[in-house]
């Protein structure tokens, strides 16, 4: 495998904006766990002690690819992309930006059958060792060149159910470097202060006994996300994790999955390319038995609308 330092030295490595030190005690590869495949046990000890778990492969690689065209033929027809170009290139039409698109993933059956059936539901049937239910909104990512997501845990938007809730992070294309996949910050999720801290927080809560109560408040920085640049928030996440702090990230295939916790912290890499869109979605499960965030389930999820605030004394 080629390693970071070589990567470093001819490749463009950056997110929301800020250049990663790629250094082997910084920056490094996700551990691929397709040999727990069938071993629950071994899969629930890694994900407690990683954070994560990367599948290469785990899902059908025509079916990804399926779904991707049907994504394509849309935006195709929305004008959004480029004109004489194979669409499945996904190359965005001069002037055109796009980036969370979850209309996308309404009424796409083949998009549902990746996501909702076959081998990501038997998955984690098995890792939790009974049915499992997802949340009803997919979040859709169609991002094109530019900055990606900054860093965050998914608790801080949807912690008002079971914390035995994991998001699966689903590339619908090949993604390089360049065109911006998911790293995770490892150990990050053993952090407890980060837990008990920024981690606990609900960014739909609001203080109804401040006088600007209406102003309904957030989690630690702007929409819930972490403040500072992805290499401060590595050294802050490490000196207080017992198991590592290296952002750690692959270069995806159609077919892969990386699959985290609530509470591991992660972000994407920037899509640095000239003129391609990265496809991704989020998608949450857990056990059926546990109680789920009802911002997130139903035919038309609240989500972080003005009937999922709460109010509370501050």
């Amino acid at each position: 495998m080629t390693t970071i330092n070589t990567i470093e030295q001819r490749r463009v490595i950056r997110s929301h904006g800020v250049f990663l030190d790629t250094t082997p005690e910084n920056f490094g590869y996700l551990r691929d766990s397709t040999d727990l495949l069938g071993d629950p046990v071994g899969q629930r000890e890694r994900m407690a002690h990683d954070g994560y778990l990367f599948l290469p492969g785990l899902l059908n690689r025509g079916e990804v690819l399926a779904a991707r065209a049907e994504v394509v033929r849309r935006l195709s027809e929305g004008g959004i992309l480029k004109t004489g170009t194979d669409p499945m290139d996904a190359i965005i039409a001069p002037g055109k930006t796009c980036a969370f698109l979850p209309e996308l993933a309404l009424n796409n059956t083949p998009m549902a059958k990746v996501l909702y059936a076959g081998p990501m539901m038997a998955f984690f049937a098995t890792f939790f060792g009974e049915p499992v239910r997802h949340f009803d909104f997919t979040w859709f990512r169609a991002i094109s060149p530019g900055n990606g997501t900054p860093s965050h845990c998914d608790s801080v938007y949807m912690n008002r159910g079971t914390q035995r809730l994991y998001t699966a992070w689903t590339p619908f294309g090949d993604v390089s470097l360049e065109l911006g996949g998911l790293m995770v910050l490892e150990g990050s999720n053993n952090n407890q202060r980060l837990k008990e801290t920024y981690g606990s927080q609900d960014v739909d809560s609001f203080c109804e006994n401040k006088p600007d109560a209406k102003k309904w408040g957030k989690a630690w920085g702007t929409g819930g996300s972490l403040h500072g640049n992805p290499n401060q928030i590595r050294k802050s996440v490490a000196a207080g994790s017992p198991f590592g702090g290296r952002w750690l990230t692959s270069e995806y295939r159609a077919g892969d999955v990386l699959l985290f916790s609530i509470y591991t912290v992660h972000a994407s890499l920037d899509n640095t390319t000239t003129d391609r869109i990265r496809f991704s979605s989020d998608t949450r499960y857990q056990p059926a038995s546990e109680p789920a965030d009802a911002r997130w389930i139903g035919p038309n999820p609240i989500g972080h609308g003005p009937a999922g605030k709460k109010g509370k004394i501050c």
